[in-house]
């Protein structure tokens, strides 16, 4: 029986990227519980270590785990302040429409860092967010990603007055 378990584990593990949906229910979990952000233009954060499956063959974080980290930091900044909440009432969906990201520094194995991430603004379409990757060992910024997250099915005005229970 337990060889079996095992195997099923294997085969689960193979077939599925477990460590991102294992990671995705740890951010949601973890912001259900902080305390709700009512300044939607606020910056938030959130902390992150290079584990071994981030490292490419060079031994730094590669650069797809930016990319990968930067959905999750976006998916806790908006279930904090109440923008996943309110789209998912709403029927709208949110997908990223651009992005560009600068490294400036590589994060190396077991390097703690957060990310920081604020909306800078919106407009019909779409949200528009800056997040940084911050060093916690000397506070550098070691990449800024900008993206643009579009809105589908629903405006970023609406979802925001939503929120907000008023005109803006």
């Amino acid at each position: 029986m337990l060889l079996l378990v095992l195997g099923a584990l294997l085969l689960l593990f193979c077939s599925l990227d477990v460590w991102y949906f294992l990671r995705g229910a740890q951010v949601f979990i973890q912001s259900w519980f902080q305390p709700r952000i009512w300044d939607i233009l606020a910056e938030q954060s959130i902390d992150g270590t290079v584990l071994p499956h981030d490292l490419d063959y060079m031994g730094h974080m590669n650069n797809s785990r930016y990319l990968r980290e930067c959905d999750f930091a976006r998916f806790h900044h908006y279930m904090r302040n109440g923008l996943f909440m309110a789209s998912h009432k709403m029927g709208a969906k949110m997908v990223v429409g651009a992005s560009t990201i600068r490294y400036r520094r590589s994060l190396a194995f077991r390097e703690a860092f957060e990310i920081r991430t604020k909306v800078l603004g919106w407009d019909e379409k779409a949200f528009y967010l800056e997040q940084r990757f911050v060093s916690k060992r000397d506070g550098f910024v070691s990449a800024v990603m900008l993206c643009r997250q579009n809105v589908v099915r629903c405006s970023p005005e609406s979802i925001i007055e939503f929120v907000c229970k008023r005109k803006v």
